[in-house]
């Protein structure tokens, strides 16, 4: 049964995908839609990609890519949200830290961010990733565990998303064991840090795409972490 249910999934995602991969039309029509209508494509890109590594981790930790009371939809609308926050930070970290290192003396980074690849562009990209995940990642991280914690506790139901999240609730019984020592300590130093400095030294038109894929790497990691 397992396996019918990986083949039925991989199959899934081969028919969404595929297309753009085959199709020099689609591919196109992917690369405008995403430089006129960016928050759009950020939005969908998560929707589908993040959630996608939830699954796979839901695969992983309990042997299936579904149960009742999961909640994909919510899911998807939550990383949706997390999307468009991602691609805002993705615009407000690549535009503000190069100003910032040319304040601090690091001269022309601005425009190093956007020449050919060089040891320069790589420290640029890499204190790029270095700002947005020390200051941006914990607060998103969290905030997705606690609408994590509010879908399951209502069941997974569309209807239950929209109800009030308890923050303060959650806050208090959060495993900050967990929050703390793993997704903090180890995943950002040793995974997003670097994999976001690898994001932000491809096109502008990728870099949101590559964080999206990484969010499948995301749902494996806490799967085999077992993050509850």
């Amino acid at each position: 049964m397992n396996k019918k249910q990986d083949l039925i999934f991989w199959a899934i995602v081969i028919l969404i995908f595929a297309p753009f991969f085959l199709s020099e039309n689609l591919f196109n029509f992917y690369l405008k839609f995403n430089q006129q209508h960016g928050l759009i494509a950020a939005f969908i890109k998560f929707a589908i990609l993040a959630t996608m590594g939830e699954l796979i981790g839901l695969r992983i930790k309990k042997g299936y890519y579904y149960k009742k009371g999961f909640g994909v939809l919510p899911r998807m609308i939550v990383w949706g949200f997390l999307g468009i926050t991602i691609k805002m930070a993705f615009i407000i970290f690549v535009s503000g830290t190069p100003v910032f290192l040319e304040y601090i003396g690091f001269n022309g980074a601005s425009q190093i961010i956007n020449q050919n690849f060089s040891i320069d562009k790589v420290l640029v990209a890499f204190s790029i990733s270095a700002a947005l995940n020390l200051i941006y990642a914990p607060i998103m991280m969290t905030f997705h565990k606690i609408t994590d914690i509010h879908i399951v506790t209502n069941g997974g139901s569309l209807a239950g998303l929209f109800k009030p999240i308890k923050f303060k609730n959650i806050l208090v019984d959060l495993n900050w064991d967990v929050q703390w020592n793993f997704v903090f300590k180890k995943t950002i130093p040793f995974f997003w840090i670097p994999m976001h400095t690898i994001t932000f030294l491809l096109p502008a038109d990728f870099q949101v795409l590559f964080a999206a894929l990484l969010g499948i790497a995301l749902g494996i990691i806490l799967a085999v972490a077992d993050y509850t």
